[in-house]
């Protein structure tokens, strides 16, 4: 059990049969009444962000989250199919859950699987992954003055805006949490 009082950015922690994960906290404390703790929190389950008061004596259960190193295997149309690199056992999550995941990953892909008690609570992808371009504007000579961009279509059909100078075929590094061109892989 942990109090409120000992709640940092980072700690998960269960509350109403809800599993967060703090944010950013910050204490009240007035003459006359009991401290009060704000922490801004986001949902583990919902992925939705809010702010929670607590007093400061309030006490919660300890999320302990385990991570596997798992790999995309395939698409089965409804569900992702990953399988961990250790033990070969495989799990499915639906493409609901993965909507901003799936513009990143392509087969053999690793990614690390969080997990409460059996529960699969969400897919973090590497910071920087190497996709290839199957659709952009041909490159225009001469027009390197500016950093103009051109859209480009990635193999997952997700589309970013890259430099004038990338050409259809290349292989080029998007950052994932903003899914911005990065640079030539």
């Amino acid at each position: 059990m942990i109090q409120a009082i000992d709640i940092k950015p980072g700690t998960t922690f269960e509350d109403s049969g809800n599993i967060y994960v703090a944010l950013d906290i910050l204490h009240n404390k007035t003459a006359m009444r009991k401290m009060v703790v704000k922490v801004k929190v986001r949902n583990l389950r919902t992925g939705a962000i809010t702010d929670m008061s607590y007093s400061g004596d309030n006490r919660f259960n300890e999320a302990r989250l385990d991570k596997k190193q798992m790999q995309y295997l395939y698409d089965d149309g409804d569900h992702l199919v990953f399988m961990d690199n250790t033990t070969y056992d495989q799990v499915s999550i639906s493409k609901e859950r993965l909507k901003w995941e799936l513009n990143f990953m392509v087969e053999n892909t690793d990614v690390e699987i969080t997990y409460y008690e059996k529960e699969i609570l969400g897919v973090a992808l590497p910071a920087k992954v190497n996709l290839k371009i199957i659709e952009t504007e041909p490159s225009i000579r001469g027009d390197t003055a500016s950093k103009a961009t051109k859209e480009a279509t990635l193999q997952t059909g997700y589309v970013i805006r890259v430099p004038l100078f990338i050409e259809e075929g290349e292989t080029v590094v998007v950052r994932t949490d903003t899914g911005t061109y990065d640079s030539r892989a």
